[in-house]
């Protein structure tokens, strides 16, 4: 595991406590209550989802270019958030070490 990927794992641990204790304190349903509670909340809900479908546009483009399935991870970015991105980049992050792995490999062979 690279340094990349162990940053964005660190922050999708403290993403998904942060999420599973505004959960515990409000419930699901309360969750979503309070982000309708005021307009400040509601702008903040609007901002996140333009930046999540711009998140989603990008991401099924890549894993288009990447031969990767886009689909579990846009299902996990409209579900909960951040969590797809998350992910996704932690295993875009993975796939570059592999191939570094595998281009040093053959250059050692050669």
């Amino acid at each position: 595991m690279n340094r990349k990927q162990l940053v964005l794992s660190a922050a999708l641990i403290v993403l998904l406590a942060m999420d599973a204790y505004s959960v515990y304190l409000y419930g699901y349903v309360g969750f979503f209550r309070m982000m309708f509670a005021n307009f400040a909340s509601f702008n903040a809900l609007v901002d996140l989802i333009v930046a999540l479908v711009l998140i989603i546009v990008w991401i099924g483009e890549d894993a288009r270019e990447r031969n990767v399935s886009a689909l579990p991870y846009i299902v996990l970015t409209i579900a909960g958030g951040s969590v797809g991105p998350l992910l996704y980049l932690i295993r875009r992050f993975a796939d570059r070490t592999d191939r570094a792995a595998v281009v040093a490999q053959q250059a050692v062979r050669s």
